[in-house]
């Protein structure tokens, strides 16, 4: 893993376990998304279109068992639907912006559900230029969710309501690979989700297209 982005991560789960220090977690944790969004613009100026659709590592398994372009789509899916479905408990990006009609994506799902050569076979359905104007709306919009919440929104945990409305959206696919991502989710406090969509998740896929892009590089 790389050493920065680890120690920022780490730092920053530390910081904001205490209220004295949780706005500086907080800061540290956008810092981190910064860094972590830089890679992703580099991609952007860097990589042919085939170079997002392609899957060296098709038949391992892991993160970089994927595309980059649907590795980005799988990051900010998953972020806005936890953003906003879940912890604002508003309307998600996505359907705000009317992005699935402006991307030409085939699903409105996280895509956990896509395995091998439906990946490749997806990642060409998408309008790279709207992906990235769609993952900088919900990077955006999880920012500012970030610096207004208070240290007592932490603790708050997932209902039954919550799992119910995340459901009847069918953003999550019934697949055996994706529907656990409710239970999963559900079961975590507003910390629990700061630690993992908005940090970890966007290290493990971003880390993962870094080997990918290595490896068609090499």
């Amino acid at each position: 893993m790389n050493k920065e982005w680890s120690e920022l991560c780490k730092t920053m789960q530390a910081q904001i376990k205490k209220e004295t220090t949780f706005q500086e977690g907080i800061d540290t944790l956008l810092e981190l998304r910064g860094k972590l969004a830089d890679e992703l613009d580099q991609f952007k100026a860097e990589l042919s279109r085939e170079e997002f659709n392609a899957i060296p590592f098709i038949n391992v398994n892991g993160y970089h068992s994927k595309t980059i372009a649907y590795s980005i789509w799988h990051i900010f899916r998953i972020e806005d639907i936890v953003a906003h479905t879940l912890i604002s408990q508003d309307e998600q990006v996505f359907f705000a912006g009317n992005y699935q009609k402006y991307i030409g994506a085939p699903i409105i799902t996280t895509g956990n559900e896509l395995v091998k050569q439906q990946i490749a076979d997806f990642s060409k359905t998408l309008n790279l230029d709207e992906l990235y104007r769609y993952i900088t709306s919900v990077r955006n919009s999880t920012d500012d969710i970030l610096k207004n919440l208070s240290y007592t929104d932490l603790k708050r945990k997932m209902t039954d309501t919550d799992k119910e409305r995340l459901k009847s959206l069918n953003v999550v696919s019934e697949d055996e690979n994706a529907y656990w991502l409710i239970d999963y989710w559900c079961a975590k406090d507003v910390k629990g989700l700061i630690q993992m969509p908005f940090s970890r998740h966007w290290i493990m896929h971003v880390e993962a297209c870094l080997r990918i892009k290595n490896k068609l590089h090499s």
